[in-house]
């Protein structure tokens, strides 16, 4: 057996064997959005989609504490939007993922940088007024202009109101104070990183869906993994030392697909070329797509 091969086992199955191939009805839709020319700092993140499939296969389909197997839902998965960067690529986004929320009950989408969460939302729901948006972010994402740290901004350009906006994560030193004036202006709601120090990741996000949930009709999470401590997340070129758990990250994934309202997550800004050699980023994404499907088979 080749070293790099892993082991075949009948009675483990392998969680990248759950997903089958353009499924024209299924339980969770994957799809890859691969967008990095307007990141601010240069960034190789069109290449983590794939990344993060292959690493899917390192894992099983049980949940142990949950008793959840995700052999109880059925995946597809739709491949990659092709260049899907600017405002030609945010048309090709919005053709691959047309009336995607009337096939399938979920929606993962893989990055990319975070301007994924801009054109994959406003391609998803026809009426962002009634839309919820929960950011796992250290940052605003408020800039002006069209880059990886605006699609928050221009969801509200588009439509999406600021009150219907929950930010959890938001970082000290990683934020201009123009940039939080304007999310206080916007009426967002923002659950700072300091907040998090005393409420658990639970709370906080039983919190948010509480906010949201007389609000709107439906919900879309953007996990932009560069909330996490830097020592976790090394592919996170914008992280910081100090940032969230990866733990609390995977509770906050499983807690958004529990609600039924979160038809859609994006998980953000990993730059595989600049993963550590135990790939603990990429493997990180690869269970968020996990832990959300299983809380999408606890609803």
């Amino acid at each position: 057996m080749s070293k790099n091969k892993l082991p075949s086992d009948r009675l483990w199955p392998r969680a990248n064997s759950l997903f089958k191939p353009n499924l024209k009805k299924a339980d969770i839709a994957l799809v890859g959005v691969p967008a990095h020319k307007s990141s601010i700092s240069p960034t190789s993140a069109n290449l983590t989609p794939k990344a993060i499939r292959q690493a899917l296969e390192k894992y099983s389909t049980f949940s142990g504490s949950k008793e959840i197997d995700l052999r109880g839902l059925s995946f597809t998965d739709l491949g990659d939007v092709l260049n899907p960067d600017g405002l030609d690529g945010k048309k090709r986004v919005a053709k691959k993922l047309e009336n995607v929320l009337e096939s399938y009950q979920a929606l993962i989408a893989l990055g990319g940088d975070n301007s994924i969460t801009f054109s994959v939302a406003s391609s998803i729901f026809k009426d962002l007024s009634k839309v919820g948006l929960v950011t796992l972010d250290a940052h605003h994402d408020l800039r002006d202009g069209m880059s990886n740290g605006s699609p928050v901004w221009r969801l509200i350009q588009a439509g999406l109101p600021g009150k219907n906006i929950v930010q959890i994560g938001i970082s000290d030193f990683a934020n201009s104070r123009e940039y939080s004036e304007r999310a206080k202006e916007q009426g967002i709601y923002i659950i700072s990183r300091d907040q998090l120090r005393r409420q658990s990741i639970k709370d906080a996000m039983k919190e948010a869906f509480s906010v949201l949930n007389r609000r709107v009709d439906e919900i879309y999470v953007d996990l932009d993994v560069d909330v996490c401590d830097r020592a976790a997340v090394p592919a996170c070129p914008a992280s910081v030392p100090g940032g969230i758990s990866a733990d609390e990250l995977r509770q906050a994934a499983f807690y958004a697909g529990a609600n039924s309202k979160v038809r859609a997550v994006d998980i953000t800004e990993i730059d595989v070329k600049k993963d550590s050699a135990d790939q603990r980023t990429i493997r990180l994404a690869a269970l968020l797509v996990l832990e959300f499907a299983a809380g999408v088979a606890s609803r």
